[in-house]
């Protein structure tokens, strides 16, 4: 299950590759939703389940947005360079919580208990669609260029 989950977070990681600043940013679909503000969640996800859960840091310690929708909301510093670099941050203290815990320990979700499997189970998913979402974004984008390259990371 770690190895489907790097792969997930390597595809997040490699999702903005190629992309302008302006293409980034791009919202094709009412929502949020973007290229970059699909990596910046994935952060707030990361930071979420293994720093805020998992480790037992403060929300605001971990300086987490309140809500899902704020995770996706881009601000003049969140360049395509600067939430990689964050987004890649939080997968490597994730890796480094989670390497303290059996997969069987067990964790409150909101008055849940729910174990470190679950919660790679949960991730894997979550990144996965999100992976998903941004690939069909991008493509969008290089349609628009009339690049003819369609696919992600090219």
């Amino acid at each position: 299950m770690e190895y489907q989950l790097e792969a997930q977070r390597s595809d997040l990681a490699t999702l903005l590759d190629g992309l302008t600043e302006a293409e980034a940013r791009a919202r094709l679909v009412p929502s949020l939703t973007t290229p970059l503000g699909l990596v910046k969640h994935a952060t707030f996800v990361e930071q979420v389940w293994f720093h805020h859960r998992v480790a037992g840091v403060p929300r605001e310690q971990v300086g987490i947005p309140e809500t899902v929708d704020d995770s996706f909301a881009l601000t003049s510093k969140d360049t395509v360079g600067e939430v990689r670099r964050r987004y890649l941050d939080a997968c490597e203290r994730s890796r480094e919580i989670a390497a303290e815990h059996d997969l069987d320990e067990v964790f409150d979700w909101r008055g849940t208990p729910v174990s470190l499997r679950f919660l790679y189970a949960h991730l894997l998913t979550e990144l996965a669609r999100h992976a998903g979402h941004g690939e069909i974004l991008v493509e969008q984008l290089r349609a628009r260029r009339g690049a003819g390259d369609t696919e992600p990371g090219n």
